[in-house]
């Protein structure tokens, strides 16, 4: 039986040479993606600023609507097309988008991390990415094996491939599927799939292709159960992030203490978060780099 820890766990990523957060604070967020800065919202910023002065390349200001709308104001010529950026082997394009991110979520490096540490040795893991959006975590686990890359937007998976081709993976046994990641999910079970580890990023409020709704509180169950139907006790991972919602990353772990209580391993959740890059200007000892959090998280491990 699969054992809950109570007690939530912190996932920060540091950054690396083409991206670091520098600085947060009033609500925003100062970034750099390779030689260009953004400002972002950021309502979990509630601190003041580190630093006097943000320069940056453009501003993503956002709508009087909580759930969407805003657009970018440049201060300098930014690509339309976006531009290249890498983290180890994987390389992928940033670009700014009307969804004020830029193409990829960079708070997920540290996941991307951990499931590779579940599958270090490993050549011929079968692992599948749902809600995949542009590939970079599915780049990341082609390492150990292949990859089942699920999206519902066409143009999503379409930029995963080209990231493919950037990064020099294009070969690599990656099954690209446009779908609705339940119905496809589902489907999967019916076949009598299985895998080794299966990451997914539901959003809030979504469609499929075809139109289909999805709401988080109604559909994530479901989904989940299914997904532990793809895994058995040779199985190593199942990862599930979750932002913008109003809700606990304990509320995910009971979710999969239930669905997973057959299963050996453990359960975890807490935050995933970013170090900021940007020290205090004033009179500081403890002269500490902050962690902003980003998204909540519950995942199940299997050690074998």
């Amino acid at each position: 039986m699969a054992e809950l820890i109570e007690a939530p766990v912190v996932m920060a990523g540091e950054g690396w040479a083409d991206y670091g957060l520098v600085d947060s604070g009033h609500g925003r967020k100062l970034e750099r993606y390779g030689p260009r800065r953004f400002i972002r919202p950021e309502p979990q910023a509630m601190w003041r600023p580190r630093l006097e002065r943000w320069a940056s390349d453009g501003e993503f200001v956002p709508g009087s609507d909580e759930d969407g709308g805003g657009r970018w104001n440049y201060a300098s010529p930014v690509p339309r097309e976006g531009w290249p950026l890498a983290r180890g082997d994987v390389k992928f394009t940033a670009q700014c988008t009307p969804f004020r991110h830029l193409g990829f979520f960079p708070d997920m490096a540290p996941v991307w991390d951990w499931m590779g540490q579940q599958l270090s040795g490993r050549s011929d893991a079968q692992t599948m990415n749902l809600f995949g959006y542009t590939g970079v975590g599915t780049l990341s686990l082609s390492e150990y094996g292949p990859v089942t890359h699920v999206d519902a937007s066409k143009k999503s998976v379409a930029q995963a491939r080209e990231n493919a081709a950037l990064a020099g993976m294009a070969e690599r046994p990656i099954r690209w599927i446009v779908d609705d990641a339940a119905k496809f999910t589902a489907r999967e079970v019916r076949r009598g799939k299985r895998y080794d580890g299966i990451i997914l990023d539901p959003p809030k409020f979504g469609r499929g292709p075809e139109g289909e709704v999805w709401r988080i509180e109604e559909h994530l169950a479901p989904l989940i159960g299914d997904c532990r139907r793809l895994l058995d006790a040779d199985s190593r991972f199942l990862f599930l992030t979750v932002y913008a919602v109003r809700m606990s990353s304990l509320a995910l772990a009971g979710l999969l203490d239930e669905v997973f209580a057959d299963l050996p391993g453990r359960i975890e959740h807490g935050d995933l978060a970013v170090r900021e890059e940007a020290l205090r200007q004033a009179q500081d000892e403890r002269n500490v780099c902050r962690l902003l959090p980003t998204a909540i998280f519950a995942r199940w491990s299997n050690p074998g």
